[in-house]
């Protein structure tokens, strides 16, 4: 197996940031779908904790999942998704740039800045995805997702009633990334290049006012339309 083709299988998935609201959400839709996962954090015990409890919940991630820092779970992975706070993003992809290179990343930064976090504000790159690829360079295939789907909700086994926009300049990579999405139980689309992550980024901060204008349990974004598969797959 080439590396390429092993990034785009996946064979171990980390996630940064694996002890947060939505990076436990997705580690523990990726374990119970039978992937392999490495919970990165700050905190290596807190990351083992994480794993520990998994183990716990689906005994046939025996083996399947482990704790580690951030660094080390990216640097023994396939593929890495970023699951941090905006604040935390350039410092977070500095610390993991090393165990990067040919590798896919997943960025699901957005650049909320509290405490207006219903006011749109992109960062001077454009997006905070576009940010990560200029910190990490040409060498990593930086992809973006997630950034519209209620944490809260991803960390039960509800159906989500929402799509997830996936960007970025590799066709492959954005495939792969959707794929994962699958395995979670939901539906990515390709949304093209990476400099449109913007839309969705910004749209976080609009569907937070949603939710609060309309008592609203955690709104998604949901594409309609008789969506016919991409040609060559």
């Amino acid at each position: 197996m080439t590396a390429q083709n092993s990034m785009e299988n996946a064979a171990v998935i980390a996630i940064v940031g694996g002890t947060g609201e939505l990076g436990s959400a997705i580690a523990r839709r990726l374990v119970k779908a039978g992937e392999r996962v490495i919970i990165g954090s700050r905190d290596a015990a807190r990351a083992a904790s994480g794993a520990a409890a998994l183990v716990a919940e689906f005994a046939s991630a025996v083996g399947r999942v482990s704790g580690s820092s951030n660094a080390e779970a990216a640097a023994k992975a396939d593929l890495i998704i970023v699951t941090v706070p905006f604040g935390s993003q350039e410092a977070t992809l500095k610390d993991i740039a090393a165990g990067l290179t040919g590798k896919i990343l997943v960025d699901t930064t957005v650049p909320l800045v509290p405490p207006k976090v219903m006011r749109v504000q992109l960062p001077p790159e454009g997006s905070a995805a576009v940010r990560a690829q200029k910190i990490l360079g040409e060498g990593v295939r930086v992809v973006s997702a997630f950034h519209n789907v209620a944490a809260h909700k991803l960390a039960t086994d509800v159906v989500v009633d929402c799509d997830v926009l996936v960007f970025g300049d590799d066709k492959a990579a954005r495939e792969a990334v959707i794929r994962l999405i699958s395995v979670c139980g939901l539906r990515g689309l390709h949304a093209g290049a990476l400099v449109n992550s913007a839309a969705a980024e910004a749209l976080t901060s609009i569907l937070i006012f949603l939710n609060k204008q309309y008592a609203v349990d955690g709104a998604g974004v949901r594409i309609t339309g008789d969506l016919k598969p991409p040609a060559g797959g």
